[in-house]
């Protein structure tokens, strides 16, 4: 929270952060709760009422995966380039939403599923950097990391919603697939609705001036040495990261907890995120933004370590669970905030979307090369190549990070 007087308040909170934050967090919120919906209902809905087989949902999987990772770059600039923030996002939630309603009609066709949902994802792909734009110039600049921290953990409470939701429907009605497209459809729906009423494109007196970049001037951004490290150390940590998934069949595996437990281990992450995120953000405002990013990748290591624990049971497995929600309260609105301070507001959009697709193609990569590690290592050695290759890319990392604090100290020194 932060400190008006001596005797703080929730209301001085809000006060302190604008009211975009807060609207597109109520946006992020729903539409999460929809998407989460459908993640929790496509396994029972593909494998159990579709009967796909298992190597057709594992290509569906990676499609839902990584769709997203080239469409942000198009988002990012289309927002520059047209000024229209709000327009692109609402573009984006509103073909996510759209998909929800024809789930059900493309039956069991493997490509109608695979179509829908890369579109589901592609609309993620487009809204995402031109949001978090809105909420960067939305914002003082001392603020930027509680802004984000705060948007995340709202979107985070609709991350755990939404699969409460789905199991809510199917002890309800079986797995009918029309009522949980239906309400997640509904969900996405209000979630557009709040932010076409709700949100501007960009607060009063902000508006970028001069001429309009061009659909490539984010790319040129990387010519700036600060953006570049950035964008080039975040990549990097992105390929060095395992995926959500294997952390979770990684950490049921080395505590031998019993395997009816697996599909609850991301709620563990989710809780200590949304409970976590917040507070961090407002802490990276203090700090700085690239050491809290780095402390977040840290504590990954820290999850990673405590897989070496031979049958360490419930206690390993929540320790785990703690410290990989908190590495993604240190690192995932840390990391716009971030950025935020780099990219001139008139290329806010597009340079967000580059740090954000440079960090998803690296995870996609990750995820592919990790699963062959593991398909064709030993349990230990895998761990043991992670572990290793996220130290070296951490150190690399802080190292470019200081190179970077040096050069800013003695230009400052300089002027001064």
């Amino acid at each position: 929270m932060y400190v008006a007087s001596s005797r703080p308040s929730k209301t001085d909170f809000r006060k302190r952060l604008p009211g975009t934050v807060f609207a597109l967090g109520t946006v992020s919120l729903l539409t999460d709760i929809s998407a989460e919906m459908i993640t929790a209902f496509l396994p029972v809905y593909l494998l159990f009422t579709l009967h796909l087989g298992y190597a057709q949902f594992g290509l569906l999987d990676g499609i839902y995966t990584g769709a997203t990772a080239v469409l942000r770059l198009v988002g990012g600039s289309v927002s520059d380039k047209f000024r229209k923030p709000k327009a692109v996002a609402a573009a984006g939630y509103g073909l996510s939403a759209a998909t929800k309603i024809f789930f059900p009609l493309v039956g069991a066709s493997p490509f109608g599923i695979g179509a829908l949902m890369a579109a589901d994802r592609a609309g993620k792909g487009i809204r995402t950097a031109p949001r978090d734009a809105m909420i960067s110039l939305a914002t003082p600049a001392d603020r930027l990391g509680a802004a984000f921290g705060v948007h995340r953990s709202m979107d985070t409470f609709g991350a755990l919603l939404g699969p409460l939701i789905t199991f809510l429907l199917l002890f309800q009605i079986g797995t009918v697939p029309g009522p949980i497209f239906a309400v997640s459809a509904a969900f996405a729906v209000i979630g557009l609705i709040v932010l076409i009423a709700f949100v501007r494109d960009t607060p009063t007196g902000k508006k970028p001036k001069g001429p309009r970049p061009s659909f490539r001037a984010g790319l040129n951004l990387l010519t700036d040495k600060n953006f570049r490290r950035t964008t080039i150390s975040a990549g990097m940590l992105g390929l060095a990261t395992v995926s959500d998934a294997f952390v979770y069949v990684l950490v049921q595996k080395a505590t031998n907890i019993p395997l009816g437990w697996l599909p609850l281990l991301p709620l563990g992450t989710a809780i200590v995120f949304l409970a976590a995120a917040a507070p961090l953000g407002k802490l990276s405002d203090r700090v700085g933004r690239w050491r809290m990013f780095l402390a977040g990748h840290a504590l990954l290591l820290g999850v990673y370590a405590l897989l070496f624990i031979p049958e360490g049971g419930m206690g390993v497995a929540i320790a785990a669970l703690l410290l990989h929600g908190l590495f993604y309260a240190a690192t995932d609105g840390v990391l716009s905030a971030k950025v935020s301070e780099t990219a001139p507001e008139s290329l806010r959009a597009s340079g967000l979307s580059v740090v954000q697709t440079g960090q998803a193609l690296g995870r996609l990569v990750s995820s592919v090369a990790f699963g062959l590690l593991l398909q064709f290592s030993t349990f230990g050695t895998s761990i043991t190549v992670a572990l290793a290759a996220l130290t070296v890319t951490l150190v690399f990392a802080a190292h470019l990070g200081r190179s970077e604090e040096q050069r800013l100290s003695l230009s400052r020194e300089k002027r001064s």
